[in-house]
């Protein structure tokens, strides 16, 4: 049982980065990238494939590190950023203005948790409402890196 415990705590955490004391969201969030990177070498499809594997085990991950942990949401689970920053670059060119871009913008709407992810944060438990909030905001810095990315060519 002790192997289960500290893998799912492993996984859940970013490879412990959500120990971090200070910032482990954004530390969580860093590990996304490396991931993103290589998602962009991939054909759309192949890539949308793996992000989706990653959403759904990582609603499993935290839902099982949230009962381990016995706390709502404890902010040591980080899997759901490392999810969240890997939508909010999907189908995207992985280039330096747009990862940092998506970065800074993801890390924004995580923090703020505007309509509707705050909504959706407090109505969905779980594993899956530790996530949805952050494929949310990933869904909406996408949106936005792709009207500013159509905005700068017609220019």
């Amino acid at each position: 049982m002790t192997i289960r415990r500290n893998a799912i705590l492993f996984l859940s955490s970013a490879c412990g980065l959500g120990y971090m004391p200070f910032a482990p969201g954004t530390f969580g969030s860093l590990v996304g990238l490396p991931l993103c990177w290589m998602l962009a070498q991939l054909p759309l499809v192949g890539a949308l494939v793996i992000l989706a594997a990653l959403v759904g085990s990582s609603v499993w991950i935290a839902g099982q590190a949230e009962q381990l942990l016995q706390q709502k949401d404890p902010g040591v689970i980080v899997i759901d950023e490392v999810c969240g920053l890997a939508v909010a670059l999907m189908g995207l060119p992985f280039t330096v203005a747009n990862g940092v871009l998506g970065f800074v913008l993801f890390r924004i709407l995580d923090i703020a948790k505007p309509v509707p992810i705050r909504t959706l944060e407090r109505r969905i438990a779980g594993g899956a409402g530790i996530v949805v909030d952050d494929v949310v905001a990933g869904i909406m810095v996408n949106i936005v890196l792709r009207i500013l990315s159509y905005l700068i060519n017609i220019i």
